[in-house]
């Protein structure tokens, strides 16, 4: 699933593609989760946005265009064959005749136009945290949220109301660096610190690296991210670890594979 690293990668480079753009034409698959993309016909793009892992576009008429890439989105400028891609979900045409296209092949993304600033409809965006390389996002309120639930410290960095953006990948490489146990329920303050520092190094470093591309992530650009190439624990269960040299092992967290160091990151 495309996470803040893969979806900051595709604003920064759809952004100038729509920013003033007029929006003439719309195409969509028809179900529920993307037939709000016909919505936006006859709308000006006024900003290209994220919150998370959702791209949240500003339309001239006090809405927004919200895009939820699911795990499988794809957003791309069309390349004007005749055949057309099997899992196009959405389409939008602009006044400079650009196609914008939105793939989606197991459909768990979404499309939402909703007032701007009301996000009463799309509760994890509505409840969502700080964004991690934002001023908002401190050590001292990130200490209290997750000392604040029972849950384990990688499952509430899931939930995203701690902080924005944080999926499948990120956690574990962050969790990892920090040298906290996936499974622990409480940390102290400078775990927090490692933490909070390590989460805003992995997702810094990935986006200057364009993400990470496992499978179907590309860029608005149809490259490859080049994180993968320096994941240090995600998808690497069996393997020395770069700190210690101990074998990498993963498990089932929350229904969740979590790969871990068992000796950096021993259990609290």
């Amino acid at each position: 699933m495309p996470e803040l690293p893969e979806v900051e990668t595709i604003r920064r480079q759809l952004e100038p593609a729509l920013i003033g753009r007029l929006v003439v034409d719309a195409w969509t698959f028809g179900t529920p989760k993307f037939a709000a993309a016909c919505d936006i016909i006859g709308a000006h793009i006024d900003a290209v946005g994220r919150r998370g892992k959702y791209l949240i576009c500003d339309l001239d008429d006090d809405r927004q265009l919200v895009i939820h890439l699911g795990m499988t989105g794809v957003l791309r400028i069309s390349s004007g064959t005749a055949e057309r891609d099997p899992h196009l979900r959405a389409s939008w045409t602009l006044d400079d005749s650009t196609v914008v296209e939105f793939s989606d092949t197991r459909r768990f993304g979404r499309i939402a136009v909703v007032p701007t600033g009301n996000y009463r409809t799309l509760a994890t965006l509505n409840a969502i945290g700080p964004e991690p390389l934002s001023d908002d996002f401190n050590v001292v309120d990130f200490h209290r949220s997750l000392n604040s639930s029972n849950r384990s410290i990688k499952t509430q960095l899931l939930s995203q109301r701690p902080v924005a953006g944080i999926g499948n990948i990120y956690a574990d490489e962050a969790l990892w660096r920090a040298r906290v146990h996936p499974s622990s329920r409480r940390i102290g303050r400078p775990a927090t610190h490692r933490l909070h520092a390590a989460i805003r190094d992995v997702l810094a470093e990935s986006i200057g690296r364009r993400g990470t591309t496992l499978r179907d992530y590309r860029t608005f650009s149809g490259d490859r991210g080049a994180n993968q190439n320096s994941l240090q624990v995600y998808g690497r269960s069996g393997e020395p670890c770069d700190k210690c040299g101990t074998e990498l092992r993963a498990f089932t967290l929350d229904a969740r594979t979590t790969t871990y160091c068992p000796r950096c990151q021993k259990r609290s």
